[in-house]
């Protein structure tokens, strides 16, 4: 793409500042505003606080395909150790690659602003809040983003990786492309007391430990080996002295599955243990399990799939395209497609979600096994070869869907 690097330094400039000052789910106030300045500065229309800190931005350019291009805002509760000179200091960190994704949203825009001459359609560009919370799609869905902004033809994303920069990884029909998700918030009821006296308390850490035990049976003897189900107990909170027996204990309990079925047979699974665990307890009320998030597995639309990786063919070479195999990694963009229950009442809306590649060379040359990956406190893209690469990616799929057929005008 000829005009790419012109978009490059635009992009990387909003990269930097986003990754230096990060923001935690729900809270990317500042995140949201530059990225809908650049989008106002490219001549999108811009509109600001939707479903909480959410960014959507309007090209319209005549009659055609709607496409979305949707990117995140939010970062991860992380001590940044990169020893990079734009590291985050404050306690926040993109360590999932957010900030590259928004920087090629952004980079996107501008390229398709740019030829807007060879296409014709309505461009949207969403930045996402909170999507390591799994509910940000939700809030957008539910403030009603498509009835104010027009049903897709097509949603597009894309997902750093510890891949090779320059590489694309799609998924198959095999297998969806990320798990499906739950997040469950447990509280444990005791009757607390004395340490010198036990036999007077009902013991809710006790319990508490006893449900950790226990749940590992619903991945290793309740569930089958192709359901690829996890189950982790993340959190485990309770007491205040060690001479005080406390009156509740409290579990965060993440779940996946490649499987919206097989997730569902695991959380009954879970709901059940810890009721039995605090019956043989003998504890005095039942336990509380709030689900916190949910989200379904990710398939991509075969059709819209296969189309866009031609075009990545076409653009970067079939040495560079790769597949991508099922992943225990969750998102909430599935939801886009009306995987979330009639969450928009539009039906089925294609999806198609690809992994870029963020290792430079001389790290990938040092082995794949030393690559941090997402979520680390070391994940660091290499942007100056990342950057570029998942912003003609990103450029080649929506052009592959707007209507390239007949030259148009510029129109707002």
């Amino acid at each position: 793409m000829a005009l790419a690097g012109e978009a490059v330094r635009p992009a990387l400039t909003l990269y930097l500042d986003v990754h230096s000052a990060p923001e935690l789910s729900g809270a990317e106030a500042r995140t949201a505003r530059l990225f809908g300045d650049r989008l106002a500065a490219l001549g999108l229309e811009v509109s600001r606080d939707v479903g909480g800190h959410g960014v959507v931005g309007v090209l319209r350019n005549g009659p055609g395909p709607r496409v979305w291009l949707r990117a995140e805002l939010d970062a991860l509760p992380l001590v940044e150790e990169t020893g990079l000179p734009y590291a985050s200091g404050n306690g926040a960190m993109h360590a999932c690659g957010h900030d590259l994704h928004l920087a090629a949203a952004a980079g996107a825009a501008e390229l398709l602003v740019r030829t807007a001459a060879d296409w014709r359609g309505t461009l949207v560009v969403v930045g996402q809040p909170a999507e390591e919370t799994l509910t940000g799609a939700r809030a957008l869905l539910a403030a009603g983003v498509y009835e104010r902004f027009g049903v897709p033809d097509v949603v597009l994303a894309q997902h750093a990786a510890p891949l090779p920069a320059g590489l694309v990884a799609h998924g198959t029909l095999r297998a969806p492309v990320t798990a499906a998700s739950a997040a469950l918030e447990v509280t444990v009821h005791g009757r607390g007391g004395h340490a010198a006296t036990p036999q007077l308390t009902v013991d809710p850490v006790v319990t508490a430990a006893a449900v950790v035990l226990r749940l590992q049976t619903v991945v290793s003897r309740e569930s089958a080996p192709g359901d690829h189900v996890t189950l982790t107990v993340g959190t485990l909170r309770a007491g205040t002295a060690v001479n005080v027996v406390p009156d509740t204990a409290s579990l965060g309990i993440g779940l996946r599955a490649l499987t919206d079925a097989a997730l569902d047979r695991a959380l009954a699974s879970v709901e059940r243990i810890v009721r039995a665990e605090c019956a043989a307890s003998a504890c005095p009320r039942d336990p509380d399990i709030a689900r916190v998030n949910r989200a379904p597995a990710l398939w991509g639309d075969p059709a819209a799939t296969a189309a866009v990786r031609a075009a990545h063919t076409a653009l970067f070479g079939p040495e560079r395209v790769a597949d991508w195999p099922a992943s225990a990694a969750s998102e909430d963009f599935a939801l886009y497609g009306g995987a979330g229950d009639g969450l928009h009442g539009a039906g089925d809306v294609p999806l198609v979600y690809w992994m870029t590649g963020v290792t430079g060379p001389r790290q990938w040359a040092a082995g794949p096994d030393r690559v941090p990956p997402n979520h680390s406190s070391r994940f660091a893209p290499e942007v100056r070869s990342a950057l570029p690469a998942a912003i003609t990616a990103l450029t080649a799929a929506a052009l592959d869907r707007l209507d390239r057929s007949a030259a148009v005008g510029t129109g707002a």
